[in-house]
C-alpha cells in the first residue's frame, strides 16, 4: 500500500537464476546473507531522493525533467543502488506472468537512470516486499509519466507501439526488483495497474511515428537530444566532439554489419532480452558487450536466427570503430567524475 511505508521484508528465499537477472556469476553466491535490513534502508533512501529530485510537476516541464535526469545520472542514491546491468520494460499484461516470461530490454545503469527512470515523477510513497515466486524483493513507487515533453526528450519514439505508449502515459507505479543477496536493483518496470492514481493527471496524446528512431529537427539538431548526452555531460567536456565523431563512424560500421536489423526498439526478432545500439547513449552502455560479441563471432544473425561470420575486413573495421568509441566514452565519463561539483 502506498499511504504507509510498508516493509514486508522476509528473510528467507533463494536467488533468481543468473540467466534471468543478467548479473555476474560472482553476485550469485547462495552463501551470501539475505540483506533485508540493507534493502530496507536503500529503499527508503531511493524513495526520498526520487521525491526530492523528481517531484511531481507538469508533464511538460522540461526544466524539472532536466533537473531529475542530471541528478539521477550522476552520483545519486539510485545510481549507487543499480546493478552493473539491468532489465527494463512494462509489466506483463498477464498479471500472473513471471518475469522470465516478460520481454525486457537490457541497459547499463547510467542509461536507465538518465534516460528512462527520469521520465517519471515520484511522490515518495512506496512499499517493499519479498516475492517468493521471483525470489526478489520488489519496491513499488507511486509515480506519474512526463508524456507532454518534446519528442527529443524520449530516448526513442515510444509511440511507435501504441500499446506500450498507452501504458507509459497511464503509468501510476514504477517497480524496482532487488536482488536479496546484493541489495542491488536488477529489474525496473512501469505499470498502470498500481495502487492509486498517477501522481500528476495528464491528457493522453497520440503522436504519429514516421519510422525514424533518430531525426533532425527544424533547427538542424539531431534528435532525440537525450541520447546525445545533451545535459548529462557538461558542455565544456572536451570529449563531446570525439564522442560524436566516433559514434558516427561506429554507426556506419554497425549498419554495414547489419546490427540495425536486430538492436532497435521495435525488436524485430522478438527477443526476450533486447539490447539497443541505435543511439550514442544506448551504444555507450553496451559497447563492451558489442565488442565481445564481435570478437567471438556471435553476431550478426541470418534470416533463420543463426550466427554468421563477418567479413574479416568488416569485423576489423567494427572492432576499430567500436574501440575508438569505447575509449571516448570512458574518457568523457572520467573527465566528468574529476570535475564533479
Amino acid at each position: 500500500m502506498f499511504g504507509a511505508i510498508a516493509r514486508r521484508l522476509v528473510t528467507s528465499g533463494a536467488l533468481l537464476l543468473a540467466a534471468l537477472l543478467t548479473v555476474d556469476a560472482a553476485e550469485n553466491d547462495d552463501d551470501l546473507p539475505d540483506l533485508a535490513d540493507q534493502i530496507a534502508q536503500m529503499a527508503s533512501e531511493v524513495a526520498l531522493e526520487l521525491q526530492q529530485v523528481c517531484s511531481p510537476a507538469s508533464p511538460s516541464d522540461e526544466a524539472a525533467f532536466d533537473r531529475c535526469r542530471r541528478s539521477l545520472f550522476g552520483d545519486s542514491a539510485l545510481r549507487r543502488s543499480l546493478a552493473p546491468r539491468l532489465l527494463w520494460g512494462r509489466r506483463n499484461q498477464d498479471a500472473g506472468a513471471a518475469l522470465k516470461d516478460t520481454n525486457l530490454t537490457q541497459f547499463a545503469p547510467d542509461v536507465i537512470a538518465g534516460l528512462y527512470l527520469s521520465l517519471f515523477m515520484y511522490s515518495g510513497e512506496y512499499s517493499i516486499e519479498y516475492v517468493e515466486r521471483e525470489r526478489l524483493y520488489v519496491m513499488r513507487l507511486r509515480a506519474g509519466f512526463r508524456n507532454l515533453l518534446a519528442p527529443g526528450n524520449f530516448p526513442y519514439p515510444f509511440w511507435h507501439d501504441e500499446a506500450k505508449w498507452g501504458v507509459y502515459q497511464a503509468a501510476n507505479s514504477v517497480l524496482l526488483w532487488v536482488n536479496p543477496k546484493t541489495a542491488k536493483i536488477v529489474i525496473g518496470q512501469f505499470t498502470e495497474r498500481g495502487n492509486g492514481s498517477p501522481v500528476v493527471s495528464t491528457q493522453p496524446i497520440r503522436p504519429k511515428f514516421d519510422g525514424k528512431w533518430m531525426w533532425t529537427d527544424k533547427e538542424g539538431r539531431i534528435q532525440p537530444r537525450v541520447t546525445l548526452f545533451d545535459g548529462l555531460f557538461r558542455q565544456d567536456n572536451p570529449y563531446l566532439q570525439k564522442l560524436d565523431v566516433t559514434y558516427r563512424t561506429l554507426a556506419l560500421r554497425m549498419r554495414d554489419a547489419q546490427c540495425d536489423s536486430c538492436h532497435v526498439p521495435n525488436n524485430p526478432w522478438k527477443m526476450r532480452r533486447l539490447v539497443l545500439m541505435h543511439t550514442p547513449a544506448h551504444a555507450a552502455g553496451e559497447i563492451a558487450r558489442l565488442m565481445a560479441a564481435v570478437r567471438e563471432d556471435r553476431m550478426p544473425l541470418d534470416d533463420s536466427g543463426i550466427e554468421q561470420l563477418l567479413d574479416p575486413a568488416l569485423k576489423r573495421a567494427l572492432l576499430e570503430s567500436g574501440g575508438a568509441f569505447e575509449e571516448s566514452v570512458k574518457a568523457a565519463k572520467e573527465w566528468e567524475g574529476a570535475h564533479r561539483d
